[in-house]
């Protein structure tokens, strides 16, 4: 699951540029070379020790590798995609039904409008993103929704310096990520970057709040959860949650950056067991260290 903003809670590396001034005592007299234009289209590729999305493992603590492409057009307006191995919607619907299914992959793609409206370095961004995993055999039922999710975001970047970052929210106009009856749930961020200046080095911080809408249905067959059965209990109870992140990217020049970092998130409880977990129980939430190495073209 990923934005435009490209700071998804993966560890994601953000690129910082340094210019380079030229000496030349005759600088002033040389006719100025034509600067190569600017591509519209860049692309990513990078491997992670374990695909964190909202503080939440995508691949149960498995390695991942991730990739993407955008198109910017200098009216504002970009189209993207971006992808990522995964583990979960299997995981799910193993966890829930007993049954095993293929969905070893997420798709995500997604277009929008970003342009400085305020000022320079304050762009806002608005935008809709199609979160697809393609799957075979996905048994949905009335207590399992389809895993494909649909978000409308907006966002405000920000430069104060050599402090970036943004604000967003995001709003689902479908069911959440496979959660039954969530359609309305939605997750305010906020990231902010620091250029230290020093070897490449830029500091991360993320805050988001996940909340999930809706209510599980009553009645006998309700989903269960480690044994403990889920029924007419609101959506927010079970699976609503914070999750954070601190961080360090070092710029390595030429497109390659790498990130460690460390995450967490305070995971609901229901009936003594954690309800984000994969199909041995484990808490997909917990408090873990990433390490990525990213390279963009």
């Amino acid at each position: 699951m990923k934005s435009f903003q490209k700071t998804a809670i993966s560890a994601v590396a953000v690129g910082l540029l340094t210019g380079l001034a030229c000496a030349s005592a005759f600088a002033e007299d040389a006719p100025a070379a034509d600067a190569p234009e600017a591509s519209p289209i860049t692309a990513n590729v990078t491997v992670v020790n374990d695909y964190r999305y909202r503080g939440i493992s995508q691949s149960d603590f498995k390695p991942a590798i991730q990739g993407g492409f955008d198109y910017a057009h200098e009216s504002g307006f970009y189209i993207g995609n971006w992808n990522s191995s995964i583990s979960w919607v299997s995981d799910q619907a193993l966890l829930n039904t007993g049954k095993a299914v293929s969905a070893p992959i997420e798709m995500d793609f997604y277009g929008g409008f970003k342009k400085e409206l305020i000022g320079e370095g304050f762009a806002s961004d608005l935008g809709v993103l199609q979160y697809y995993y393609p799957t075979s055999g996905y048994p949905t039922s009335q207590y399992l929704a389809n895993p494909n999710t649909t978000e409308i975001y907006a966002a405000q970047n920000f430069t104060f310096g050599p402090l970036t970052g943004f604000v967003k929210f995001s709003y689902a106009v479908s069911t959440l990520f496979g959660t039954i009856n969530s359609t309305g749930s939605y997750y305010p961020d906020l990231t902010a970057n620091y250029d230290t200046g020093i070897w490449g080095l830029a500091l991360n911080s993320h805050i988001g709040y996940q909340y999930v809408a809706g209510n599980q249905p009553a009645g006998s067959g309700a989903t269960l959860y480690n044994g403990a059965v889920v029924s007419n209990v609101s959506n927010s109870t079970l699976f609503s949650y914070t999750d954070w992140k601190l961080g360090v990217t070092k710029d390595f020049g030429g497109g390659l950056s790498a990130a460690i970092a460390y995450i967490g998130t305070n995971a609901p409880t229901y009936k003594g067991t954690y309800t984000w977990v994969d199909p041995q129980g484990k808490n997909l939430g917990k408090s873990t260290g990433l390490i990525s190495l990213t390279k963009t073209f």
